[in-house]
């Protein structure tokens, strides 16, 4: 598949990359004290990734991506009430 539009946004998919990675270690962390700022991060770099899928008419990808946004958003839910 063509990324048509890799080379107007290659710089925010190396932070939303980035951004992955440190929820990932926010969340293998196992404090739960601190998970809810590892999935606020985790919203963030899915919600880049969404646009990134929707720009590059990669719907499977925004569409996954799109439900790991929600099951992220129920998880910081829980963690805070």
């Amino acid at each position: 598949m063509k990324i048509r539009y890799y080379h107007d946004i290659d710089g925010p998919r190396w932070i939303g990359f980035l951004l992955a990675i440190i929820a990932a270690f926010i969340l293998s962390n196992a404090d739960p004290e601190t998970q809810w700022i590892g999935w606020s991060v985790a919203t963030v770099s899915c919600a880049m990734w969404i646009y990134f899928g929707i720009k590059d008419g990669d719907t499977p990808r925004a569409l996954m991506e799109g439900m790991y946004l929600l099951l992220a958003l129920r998880a910081i839910y829980n963690w805070l009430v």
